[in-house]
């Protein structure tokens, strides 16, 4: 029987082999520790941030600025991991930078000369764009706009209803048929048209510094909630632009909102249908003011039913609205700046 020729030994000998193995184990034994501690890394994932968020907003929205502790987001509003700031020295420490329009108005040269590499820079405005001027020169500037629109990357609405399950309803005892509070009356604006022509057929309270009744601070939702009617008239008519004048002059002083604004449909975006009345639901004014008038309290009461579900909770700190930059931080896009911040706010 012939013998099995001998194995060949390769002229680098056995011992070689031997070595490329166990460096070959040892080689993929790091590159799995490696994965298991810093996975994002191997994924192309942006590395989750250990550190606080640092935010700095570069002038304050508010002519007055509040207390920003170090802390104050975790404190006021129960976000943790995010420190404000209106320091502007610490600019190559933020992680992203607040420019609120009001005060980017006086020229582009009190912005940063530079842009530290990973920064993000937010345009922020709760104005409508009828109210929005001298947008054409932030071209290729902001990565991200926060606004009370909804499409808007961070979105800050002047208010919203929260679940609130009390199944109570609480109407405050009305004196008046129609209130509205006015600061700013404009005969070209659609509202001032409105309010002339529904005046002719029933009779409004008017405050505010248009009518040369002011109201205190503490006054306002007294007032209206003695209205069972309140007129929540937009200066201008923008798609979400929803302001204070429903949530906080009219739902929340506990009166039912006549709306002027945005369709109807809009609205029910961000309230019950059945919580308001809108102008555009009538052929005319006189028709308006005849289903005003002439309502029932069992028609008026159902009006209320929203409040056997939810509350309403005002934004009025812009404390709480920068601080849900950081609750938006992880899922915001990275890499993209607004080519024409002028025709994304007009459309």
């Amino acid at each position: 029987m012939p013998r099995a020729p001998p194995l060949l030994r390769p002229p680098w000998g056995w011992p070689g082999v031997k070595a490329v193995v166990t460096t070959g184990v040892f080689v993929t034994t790091l590159w799995n520790l490696r994965c298991f501690l810093n996975p994002s890394k191997v994924s192309g994932e942006a590395p989750k941030h250990t550190e606080p968020l640092v935010v700095l907003v570069w002038e304050w929205p508010s002519k007055k600025v509040p207390n920003i502790g170090r802390d104050a987001c975790h404190e006021l509003y129960g976000i943790t991991g995010c420190w404000l700031t209106t320091e502007q020295r610490l600019l190559g420490r933020a992680d992203v930078v607040v420019f609120p329009h009001t005060r980017l108005q006086a020229g582009r040269d009190r912005l940063p000369k530079e842009r530290p590499p990973g920064q993000n820079w937010v345009w922020v405005s709760l104005e409508s764009p009828s109210n929005t001027k001298a947008l054409a020169g932030w071209n290729q500037t902001f990565n991200w706009v926060m606004t009370y629109r909804r499409d808007s990357d961070i979105f800050i609405p002047y208010g919203k209803l929260v679940p609130n399950w009390s199944a109570t309803v609480n109407i405050p005892a009305k004196t008046n048929l129609v209130s509205w509070v006015i600061s700013n009356y404009h005969r070209s604006q659609k509202r001032a048209e409105v309010y002339k022509n529904l005046s002719r057929y029933l009779h409004v309270s008017i405050y505010g510094k248009a009518n040369k009744k002011p109201l205190c601070k503490d006054c306002l939702l007294p007032t209206t909630s003695k209205s069972k009617f309140y007129l929540a008239f937009e200066n201008s008519i923008h798609q979400d632009y929803i302001t204070e004048k429903l949530w906080r002059n009219s739902l929340m002083a506990g009166t039912v909102p006549v709306v002027l604004g945005p369709p109807r449909a809009n609205y029910e975006q961000f309230i019950p249908a059945d919580s308001f009345i809108h102008v555009d639901d009538f052929g005319s004014l006189a028709e308006l003011a005849t289903f005003l008038k002439t309502m029932n309290s069992s028609r008026y009461r159902q009006f209320f039913a929203w409040q056997k579900r939810y509350s309403v909770k005002l934004y009025a700190d812009w404390r709480e609205r920068i601080c849900t930059i950081c609750t938006a931080y992880p899922s915001l896009p990275r890499g993209h700046v607004y080519p024409d911040l002028e025709s994304w706010f007009n459309t």
